[in-house]
Parts: C-alpha cells; structure tokens; sequence
C-alpha cells in the first residue's frame, strides 16, 4: 500500500486537517475520475432499481469533488445548516425543469431556500464530502460535527452514507474518533467504491 494516506505523527485535529487539506488539493486532477466512480456506484446500486430515489449531495467548497452534475441524471437533495449544529436536506429540483433559487445557509453555503425538510426514508443514499477517512469508516470534517449530530437520530443512520474523496485520503491510520463521531458506511474514491474493514464504535 502507498505511504500518501498514512498520517504522519500529529497531535492535534487541526494539524490532521492542515495536512490532509494539502494531500487533498494536490489530487483534484483526479477529481473528474472520481465522479466518474460516483456516477457508476449510482448506476449499479440506485439507478438501476428506480430513477425516482432522491441522493444527497453536497455544494462542492474548494477542493471538494464537484458532484453538482448529478442533478441532470435523477433526483438528488442538498445540506441546509442552520449554523448552530442542525442539519436538512430539501430537494433540489432539476435546473430543466425548475430554476430552483438557493441562498446561503447558516454556514454561507448555497442551499435550497425553499421547501420542506425531507425525511430520511426519502433518500437512497448520502454522498458526503471529507478530508480523510480510515478503514474503520471514521471520517476527518471541518469540526462542524452538522453531518454527526444528524446521523445520531437512529433513521437517518440507516441511510447509507459514503465519504467522496481520493483514495491517497483513504489512510490505514486511524484517524482520532471522539465519542460522537460515527463510522460511516464506505466511500468512493477514484478507484470505486470501499467499505470499513471493521466496525468502529458509534
């Protein structure tokens, strides 16, 4: 296995984010391969079944793969923050078929404005962005915690959600897990799709 995933010896949260933000922006030529992974996963495990399932997105911030073109191939959602820890998706409606206005949330991100807060049973699947994950499925944020306190709430654990990253983001290291951060449930990187090796604790 290559050393790009493996974390060097760093003793705070924020050194981890610094260094893996690095590792992450010198990997965005790949990022169009990456989609392309996302795209295929959809295909395989969602599309094929019905084209009415609703995935969740995200609004890409810098260095972030751009999944926005999924919206063109069936339904999909995006985060609203409400800047104080809570987290919604709403729909966000094909730009064929609707000019769908989206206005910054509580964290000044474009976000739909308008419509009711989906339940978890509507949606197939989570795509959520990060700056590493390890093979226990424990995934590096931005220390908000938005994407933790919502997957706390039993049904949307059991919406599946996958981090879309590089796999030299993929490290063997496990990455600091504070008694609320959950494992997720996989990831997709430019080499397809990969699950956690083992379970870690919730």
């Amino acid at each position: 296995m290559s050393d790009a995933g493996r974390v060097p010896v760093i003793n705070s949260k924020q050194d981890l984010r610094r260094h893996f933000r690095q590792l992450r922006r010198v990997q965005s030529s790949i990022f169009p391969a990456i989609h392309t992974a996302v795209e295929a996963f959809l295909d395989t495990e969602y599309r094929q079944q019905s084209s009415d399932q609703i995935i969740g997105i995200y609004w890409p911030l810098a260095d972030e793969v751009d999944l926005r073109a999924l919206r063109q191939q069936g339904p999909v959602a995006l985060p609203v923050a409400d800047g104080q820890g809570g987290l919604v998706y709403r729909h966000w409606g094909c730009s064929s078929a609707t000019s769908q206005i989206l206005q910054p949330d509580g964290c000044g991100i474009p976000a739909p404005a308008e419509g009711r807060a989906l339940h978890p049973d509507q949606l197939a699947c989570l795509l959520v962005p990060g700056l590493a994950i390890d093979h226990r499925g424990v995934r590096l944020g931005y220390g908000g915690g938005y994407y933790d306190r919502l997957r706390q709430q039993p049904p949307w654990r059991a919406v599946p959600s996958l981090v879309v990253l590089p796999s030299a983001c993929i490290t063997p290291t496990p990455l600091p897990q504070a008694p609320w951060d959950i494992a997720f449930d996989g990831w997709i990187s430019e080499k397809g799709p990969g699950r956690p090796t083992r379970t870690a604790a919730s």
